[in-house]
Protein backbone atom coordinates (compact mmCIF):
# COMPACT_ATOMS: atom_id res chain seq x y z
CA UNK A 1 0.00 0.00 0.00
CA UNK A 2 3.25 2.18 0.57
CA UNK A 3 3.53 1.42 -3.01
CA UNK A 4 0.41 2.53 -4.44
CA UNK A 5 0.22 5.46 -2.15
CA UNK A 6 3.29 6.54 -4.28
CA UNK A 7 1.92 5.81 -8.18
CA UNK A 8 -1.49 8.20 -6.43
CA UNK A 9 0.76 10.63 -5.65
CA UNK A 10 2.89 11.02 -8.80
CA UNK A 11 -0.32 10.63 -10.64
CA UNK A 12 -2.30 13.07 -8.88
CA UNK A 13 0.00 15.73 -9.60
CA UNK A 14 -1.61 18.48 -11.85
CA UNK A 15 -0.34 22.01 -13.35
CA UNK A 16 -4.05 23.41 -11.91
CA UNK A 17 -3.60 23.86 -8.61
CA UNK A 18 -7.66 23.55 -7.46
CA UNK A 19 -7.19 20.27 -8.90
CA UNK A 20 -3.96 19.21 -6.89
CA UNK A 21 -5.80 20.85 -3.76
CA UNK A 22 -9.13 19.15 -4.12
CA UNK A 23 -7.63 15.72 -4.96
CA UNK A 24 -5.58 15.79 -2.32
CA UNK A 25 -8.29 16.78 0.31
CA UNK A 26 -9.91 13.52 -0.41
CA UNK A 27 -6.84 11.34 -1.07
CA UNK A 28 -5.60 12.17 2.09
CA UNK A 29 -8.79 11.56 4.05
CA UNK A 30 -8.37 8.26 4.01
CA UNK A 31 -11.41 5.59 4.01
CA UNK A 32 -10.39 1.61 3.76
CA UNK A 33 -8.86 1.73 0.97
CA UNK A 34 -10.52 -2.05 -0.09
CA UNK A 35 -11.07 -1.46 -3.44
CA UNK A 36 -7.02 -1.34 -3.92
CA UNK A 37 -5.82 -3.77 -1.38
CA UNK A 38 -7.95 -5.91 -2.75
CA UNK A 39 -5.98 -5.70 -6.27
CA UNK A 40 -2.83 -6.39 -4.12
CA UNK A 41 -3.91 -9.44 -1.80
CA UNK A 42 -5.87 -11.35 -5.18
CA UNK A 43 -2.59 -10.70 -6.98
CA UNK A 44 -0.53 -11.70 -4.57
CA UNK A 45 -2.64 -14.75 -3.66
CA UNK A 46 -2.11 -15.97 -7.38
CA UNK A 47 2.13 -15.49 -6.83
CA UNK A 48 2.09 -12.26 -8.71
CA UNK A 49 5.26 -11.46 -9.74
CA UNK A 50 5.54 -7.71 -10.54
CA UNK A 51 5.05 -3.99 -9.89
CA UNK A 52 1.39 -3.75 -12.36
CA UNK A 53 -0.79 -4.45 -9.45
CA UNK A 54 0.80 -0.91 -7.52
CA UNK A 55 -0.87 1.00 -10.61
CA UNK A 56 -3.92 -1.11 -11.06
CA UNK A 57 -4.53 -0.87 -7.06
CA UNK A 58 -4.04 3.24 -7.41
CA UNK A 59 -6.28 2.71 -10.93
CA UNK A 60 -9.13 1.39 -9.01
CA UNK A 61 -9.21 4.22 -5.62
CA UNK A 62 -8.85 6.95 -8.64
CA UNK A 63 -12.57 5.29 -9.81
CA UNK A 64 -13.64 4.81 -6.86
CA UNK A 65 -12.53 8.31 -5.29
CA UNK A 66 -14.16 9.95 -8.73
CA UNK A 67 -17.60 8.69 -7.85
CA UNK A 68 -17.43 9.82 -4.25
CA UNK A 69 -16.88 13.03 -5.40
CA UNK A 70 -19.88 13.03 -7.60
CA UNK A 71 -21.76 10.73 -5.68
CA UNK A 72 -21.72 13.91 -2.51
CA UNK A 73 -22.71 16.27 -4.93
CA UNK A 74 -25.94 14.15 -6.26
CA UNK A 75 -26.84 13.28 -2.34
CA UNK A 76 -26.09 16.59 -0.76
CA UNK A 77 -23.94 14.79 1.24
CA UNK A 78 -22.12 17.06 3.32
CA UNK A 79 -20.04 14.44 5.83
CA UNK A 80 -17.63 11.69 4.44
CA UNK A 81 -14.72 9.56 6.70
CA UNK A 82 -15.80 12.16 9.35
CA UNK A 83 -14.54 15.46 7.62
CA UNK A 84 -16.70 17.63 5.35
CA UNK A 85 -17.13 16.47 1.91
CA UNK A 86 -15.25 18.20 -0.97
CA UNK A 87 -18.43 19.82 -1.85
CA UNK A 88 -19.00 21.09 0.88
CA UNK A 89 -15.64 23.21 1.72
CA UNK A 90 -14.94 23.88 -2.14
CA UNK A 91 -18.26 23.73 -3.82
CA UNK A 92 -20.39 21.37 -6.33
CA UNK A 93 -18.99 22.60 -9.82
CA UNK A 94 -14.98 21.97 -8.90
CA UNK A 95 -15.89 18.10 -7.13
CA UNK A 96 -17.70 17.31 -10.32
CA UNK A 97 -15.15 18.41 -12.24
CA UNK A 98 -12.13 17.17 -10.68
CA UNK A 99 -13.84 13.86 -10.52
CA UNK A 100 -14.29 14.18 -14.25
CA UNK A 101 -10.22 14.79 -13.56
CA UNK A 102 -9.66 11.19 -11.93
CA UNK A 103 -11.33 9.54 -14.15
CA UNK A 104 -10.00 10.44 -17.03
CA UNK A 105 -6.22 10.15 -15.24
CA UNK A 106 -7.27 6.71 -14.55
CA UNK A 107 -8.06 6.23 -18.02
CA UNK A 108 -4.53 7.18 -18.93
CA UNK A 109 -3.12 4.98 -16.60
CA UNK A 110 -4.57 1.99 -17.90
CA UNK A 111 -3.58 2.79 -21.33
CA UNK A 112 -0.10 2.81 -20.14
CA UNK A 113 -0.61 -0.59 -19.28
CA UNK A 114 -1.22 -1.38 -22.29
CA UNK A 115 -3.45 -4.34 -21.68
CA UNK A 116 -6.66 -4.61 -23.72
CA UNK A 117 -8.53 -7.07 -21.22
CA UNK A 118 -7.77 -4.96 -18.11
CA UNK A 119 -9.12 -1.92 -19.70
CA UNK A 120 -12.10 -3.76 -20.79
CA UNK A 121 -12.77 -5.06 -17.20
CA UNK A 122 -12.01 -1.56 -15.48
CA UNK A 123 -14.07 0.51 -18.60
CA UNK A 124 -17.06 -2.16 -18.61
CA UNK A 125 -17.32 -1.72 -14.64
CA UNK A 126 -16.84 2.02 -14.62
CA UNK A 127 -20.03 2.37 -16.84
CA UNK A 128 -21.54 0.00 -14.96
CA UNK A 129 -21.22 1.64 -11.86
CA UNK A 130 -22.73 5.15 -13.56
CA UNK A 131 -25.56 3.20 -14.40
CA UNK A 132 -26.34 1.42 -10.81
CA UNK A 133 -26.16 5.62 -10.09
CA UNK A 134 -29.00 6.38 -12.29
CA UNK A 135 -30.93 3.92 -11.23
CA UNK A 136 -30.33 4.69 -8.14
CA UNK A 137 -31.57 7.92 -8.73
CA UNK A 138 -34.73 6.36 -10.67
CA UNK A 139 -35.21 4.64 -6.74
CA UNK A 140 -34.98 8.03 -4.94
CA UNK A 141 -38.15 8.51 -3.09
CA UNK A 142 -39.90 5.62 -4.39
CA UNK A 143 -41.46 3.56 -1.38
CA UNK A 144 -42.13 0.50 -3.97
CA UNK A 145 -39.16 -0.48 -4.94
CA UNK A 146 -38.44 -3.77 -4.14
CA UNK A 147 -35.61 -5.80 -2.66
CA UNK A 148 -34.78 -7.05 -6.26
CA UNK A 149 -34.59 -3.85 -7.70
CA UNK A 150 -32.44 -2.81 -4.63
CA UNK A 151 -30.16 -5.57 -5.04
CA UNK A 152 -29.38 -4.57 -8.30
CA UNK A 153 -28.47 -1.33 -7.51
CA UNK A 154 -25.92 -2.82 -4.72
CA UNK A 155 -24.61 -5.13 -7.48
CA UNK A 156 -23.72 -1.80 -10.06
CA UNK A 157 -23.06 0.87 -7.83
CA UNK A 158 -20.91 -0.91 -5.29
CA UNK A 159 -20.27 -4.68 -5.65
CA UNK A 160 -19.28 -4.17 -9.39
CA UNK A 161 -15.94 -1.84 -8.40
CA UNK A 162 -14.80 -4.54 -6.02
CA UNK A 163 -15.33 -7.10 -8.55
CA UNK A 164 -13.27 -5.25 -10.80
CA UNK A 165 -10.42 -4.84 -8.61
CA UNK A 166 -10.65 -8.42 -7.52
CA UNK A 167 -11.10 -9.79 -11.03
CA UNK A 168 -7.86 -7.77 -12.17
CA UNK A 169 -5.67 -8.92 -9.63
CA UNK A 170 -6.24 -12.52 -10.73
CA UNK A 171 -5.96 -11.58 -14.44
CA UNK A 172 -2.21 -10.02 -13.86
CA UNK A 173 -1.04 -12.74 -11.96
CA UNK A 174 -1.58 -14.86 -15.29
CA UNK A 175 -4.46 -18.03 -13.96
CA UNK A 176 -6.71 -19.66 -16.11
CA UNK A 177 -9.91 -18.46 -16.26
CA UNK A 178 -11.86 -20.43 -14.01
CA UNK A 179 -9.63 -18.69 -11.18
CA UNK A 180 -10.63 -15.30 -12.90
CA UNK A 181 -13.87 -16.12 -12.48
CA UNK A 182 -13.59 -17.18 -8.80
CA UNK A 183 -11.78 -14.26 -8.07
CA UNK A 184 -14.26 -11.61 -9.56
CA UNK A 185 -17.19 -14.10 -7.88
CA UNK A 186 -15.31 -13.14 -4.48
CA UNK A 187 -15.21 -9.20 -5.12
CA UNK A 188 -19.02 -9.25 -6.64
CA UNK A 189 -20.25 -11.16 -2.91
CA UNK A 190 -17.92 -9.16 -0.76
CA UNK A 191 -19.26 -5.22 -1.93
CA UNK A 192 -22.64 -6.68 -1.48
CA UNK A 193 -21.89 -7.40 1.63
CA UNK A 194 -20.53 -4.33 2.23
CA UNK A 195 -22.61 -1.92 0.93
CA UNK A 196 -26.07 -3.64 3.04
CA UNK A 197 -23.55 -3.55 6.51
CA UNK A 198 -23.68 -0.05 5.34
CA UNK A 199 -27.36 0.21 5.04
CA UNK A 200 -27.38 -0.99 8.26
CA UNK A 201 -25.07 0.95 9.80
CA UNK A 202 -26.62 4.30 8.50
CA UNK A 203 -29.88 3.20 11.10
CA UNK A 204 -27.64 1.56 13.77
CA UNK A 205 -23.52 3.09 13.40
CA UNK A 206 -22.16 5.77 15.66
CA UNK A 207 -21.72 9.41 13.33
CA UNK A 208 -18.22 9.32 15.14
CA UNK A 209 -17.36 5.75 13.93
CA UNK A 210 -18.70 5.71 10.63
CA UNK A 211 -17.25 8.98 9.75
CA UNK A 212 -20.66 10.43 7.91
CA UNK A 213 -23.94 11.56 8.99
CA UNK A 214 -26.29 8.37 10.68
CA UNK A 215 -29.86 9.27 9.13
CA UNK A 216 -28.37 10.07 5.57
CA UNK A 217 -30.51 7.80 3.54
CA UNK A 218 -33.89 8.34 5.48
CA UNK A 219 -32.57 12.20 4.43
CA UNK A 220 -32.32 11.48 1.14
CA UNK A 221 -35.12 9.98 0.24
CA UNK A 222 -33.30 6.28 -0.37
CA UNK A 223 -35.01 3.33 0.14
CA UNK A 224 -32.41 0.91 1.15
CA UNK A 225 -33.45 -2.45 2.81
CA UNK A 226 -33.81 -2.08 6.27
CA UNK A 227 -36.92 -0.06 4.94
CA UNK A 228 -37.80 -2.30 2.27
CA UNK A 229 -37.92 -4.60 4.87
CA UNK A 230 -40.59 -2.94 7.10
CA UNK A 231 -42.56 -1.86 4.46
CA UNK A 232 -43.37 -5.45 3.50
CA UNK A 233 -43.51 -6.64 7.58
CA UNK A 234 -44.50 -4.00 9.21
CA UNK A 235 -47.76 -2.74 10.44
CA UNK A 236 -50.25 -0.71 8.72
CA UNK A 237 -49.02 2.53 10.70
CA UNK A 238 -45.25 1.78 10.16
CA UNK A 239 -45.78 1.00 6.48
CA UNK A 240 -47.64 4.49 5.95
CA UNK A 241 -44.58 6.21 8.43
CA UNK A 242 -41.87 4.84 5.77
CA UNK A 243 -43.83 5.29 2.63
CA UNK A 244 -44.00 9.32 3.85
CA UNK A 245 -40.50 9.44 5.10
CA UNK A 246 -39.45 7.85 1.59
CA UNK A 247 -41.47 10.36 -0.08
CA UNK A 248 -40.37 13.05 1.30
CA UNK A 249 -37.33 12.41 2.29
CA UNK A 250 -38.02 13.61 6.10
CA UNK A 251 -35.46 12.66 8.37
CA UNK A 252 -37.30 14.40 11.48
CA UNK A 253 -39.08 11.00 11.85
CA UNK A 254 -35.39 8.66 12.12
CA UNK A 255 -36.37 8.01 15.83
CA UNK A 256 -39.43 6.53 15.27
CA UNK A 257 -38.59 5.42 11.81
CA UNK A 258 -35.22 3.37 13.99
CA UNK A 259 -37.28 2.25 16.49
CA UNK A 260 -39.51 0.09 13.89
CA UNK A 261 -36.91 -1.12 12.07
CA UNK A 262 -35.39 -2.31 15.50
CA UNK A 263 -38.54 -3.92 16.14
CA UNK A 264 -39.60 -5.82 13.15
CA UNK A 265 -36.26 -7.32 12.61
CA UNK A 266 -35.44 -5.56 9.50
CA UNK A 267 -31.50 -5.25 10.62
CA UNK A 268 -31.05 -8.49 11.50
CA UNK A 269 -32.62 -9.42 8.24
CA UNK A 270 -29.94 -7.36 6.53
CA UNK A 271 -27.49 -8.29 8.47
CA UNK A 272 -28.06 -12.05 7.81
CA UNK A 273 -28.59 -11.14 4.08
CA UNK A 274 -24.91 -9.54 4.40
CA UNK A 275 -23.73 -12.77 6.25
CA UNK A 276 -24.80 -15.05 3.14
CA UNK A 277 -22.92 -12.69 0.92
CA UNK A 278 -19.67 -12.58 3.01
CA UNK A 279 -20.33 -16.84 2.95
CA UNK A 280 -20.58 -16.72 -0.88
CA UNK A 281 -17.61 -14.66 -0.89
CA UNK A 282 -15.03 -16.82 0.83
CA UNK A 283 -16.53 -19.68 -0.83
CA UNK A 284 -15.41 -18.27 -3.97
CA UNK A 285 -11.57 -18.11 -2.61
CA UNK A 286 -11.94 -21.76 -1.45
CA UNK A 287 -9.46 -23.31 -4.23
CA UNK A 288 -6.80 -20.55 -3.33
CA UNK A 289 -3.80 -21.97 -1.88
CA UNK A 290 -3.28 -21.67 1.43
CA UNK A 291 -1.37 -18.25 2.07
CA UNK A 292 -1.38 -15.50 4.21
CA UNK A 293 -3.10 -13.24 1.15
CA UNK A 294 -5.67 -16.33 1.22
CA UNK A 295 -5.88 -15.69 5.25
CA UNK A 296 -6.48 -11.47 4.39
CA UNK A 297 -8.83 -12.45 1.99
CA UNK A 298 -11.02 -14.74 4.05
CA UNK A 299 -10.68 -11.99 7.08
CA UNK A 300 -11.82 -9.54 4.46
CA UNK A 301 -15.09 -11.17 4.37
CA UNK A 302 -15.92 -11.44 8.00
CA UNK A 303 -14.73 -7.99 8.94
CA UNK A 304 -17.19 -6.69 5.66
CA UNK A 305 -20.25 -8.02 8.28
CA UNK A 306 -18.39 -7.43 11.97
CA UNK A 307 -17.77 -3.99 11.65
CA UNK A 308 -18.92 -0.58 13.16
CA UNK A 309 -17.60 1.97 10.50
Amino acid sequence: MLAVNQVIRQQLHSDVALVNQIAEYIINAGGKRIRPVLVLLVANAYAYQGQRHHELAAIVEFIHTATLLHDDVVDESSLRRGRQTANALFGNAASVLVGDFLYSRAFQMMVSIDNMRVMQILADATNVIAEGEVLQLLNMHDPEVSEERYLQVIRSKTAKLFEAAAEIGALIAGVDATQIAAAAEYGRCLGTAFQLIDDVLDYSGNADEIGKNVGDDLREGKPTLPLIYLMSNGNAAEKELVRLCIEQGDESQFDAILAAITQSGALAYTTAKAETAAASASAAIANLPATPYKDALLALSHFAVHRNH
